[in-house]
């Protein structure tokens, strides 16, 4: 004999269960989307230069150390994160379509 579950306790145990969707602001979508492309593309840092250890991004934003701190690695680096979230802020101040894939990236400039 089935027990019959209200409407609302189905509802409120429904939303326990299912694992949240954290809703997302389309810079970090665009972010992450880049980040994925890159790492298709390559294994470590496009702006990481093997002989010296140093960042292209950090010297060219001029910070007094421009080693790389992370070996080349990409994927949490937060010089590489906040490089592509200025470029996001860049383009969409300019009003240039947003491009999709990472290889694209370079010829917005």
């Amino acid at each position: 004999m089935g027990a019959k579950i209200s409407e609302d306790e189905l509802n409120s145990v429904l939303t326990a269960t299912l694992p949240k969707q954290e809703k997302k602001d389309p810079k970090r979508r665009w972010v992450e989307r880049m980040i994925k492309s890159a790492k298709l593309y390559h294994k470590i840092c496009p702006y990481y230069d093997k002989k010296t250890t140093n960042c292209f991004i950090k010297q060219l934003y001029m910070y007094k150390r421009s080693k790389c701190d992370r070996d080349g690695r990409f994927e949490g680096c937060p010089v590489f994160v906040e490089f592509l979230e200025k470029t996001y802020d860049k383009l969409k101040s300019e009003g240039t379509p947003l491009p999709m894939d990472f290889r694209d990236l370079p010829m917005v400039f």
